[in-house]
């Protein structure tokens, strides 16, 4: 679906320097949905089996805009987008840029800890988690000194908070059918140690695409979690 390919990035602009601004792997996100959702499918699922769509860590909202965005050429993709953030100067920026793109309202954002705030009602109904996690280790102190050292450090080896993250989404994971859940990584964390932890839990990640940025590798995984 040629439309979809040559969609438009979203608008974006925020001037607070505590909210992550999009970068390569937002847009290596971006750029593999633009190639494999069609009029058909969101990624080998039936595109009419995705009803709602999470957005963890939406900093700006990119990600959350991009799919709403994309349900204007795509009339079969009908899902309910939801972003959240554990930083509120984020949901603000978030909320202005959906608005910057004449969505409005239409994109549910809230303030959350991973799913710490999430209501109850949210268990078990997401059908598509995407995750930009905190990837990098941290420079000799696991504590963020900064508010947006969080968009960043993700813990004394960097993949701390994709575990901690992975061992509760699960609990908000649609399972009645097959569901996906889309992540960031990077070479400069023990991929290896990553792997084995995420084996250990019984999960295998495909690497979908990668972007080589000076010294290090960014990752686009996904982990396919099948009807229980």
């Amino acid at each position: 679906m040629s439309t979809i390919k040559s969609l438009p990035d979203p608008i974006i602009n925020c001037n607070n320097k505590d909210v992550y601004h999009p970068s390569d792997d937002s847009y290596l996100i971006i750029d593999y949905l633009k190639n494999h959702v069609n009029e058909k499918y969101f990624d080998d699922i039936d595109i009419k089996n995705i009803n709602k769509i999470l957005d963890l860590g939406t900093g700006t909202g990119i990600i959350a805009i991009f799919l709403h965005l994309l349900q204007k050429v795509n009339l079969n993709f009908k899902a309910e987008i939801y972003g959240s953030d554990i930083s509120k100067e984020a949901i603000e920026c978030a909320k202005h840029n959906a608005k910057a793109n004449n969505l409005g309202d239409k994109i549910k954002f809230f303030i959350s800890n991973l799913f710490q705030s999430f209501p109850n009602s949210l268990k078990h109904s997401f059908d598509i988690i995407i995750f930009n996690p905190p990837y990098l280790p941290s420079l000799g102190e696991n504590k963020s000194k900064e508010l947006i050292d969080l968009s960043w450090n993700g813990g004394k080896e960097g993949y701390e908070i994709i575990i901690q993250f992975l061992d509760t989404a699960k609990n908000f994971l649609n399972t009645n059918h097959n569901c996906y859940i889309y992540f960031i990584s990077s070479s400069k964390t023990d991929l290896g140690k990553l792997n084995e932890l995420l084996k250990q839990r019984g999960l295998n990640q495909q690497i979908l695409k990668k972007k080589h940025l000076f010294f290090e590798d960014i990752l686009l995984n996904r982990i396919n979690f099948t009807k229980f």
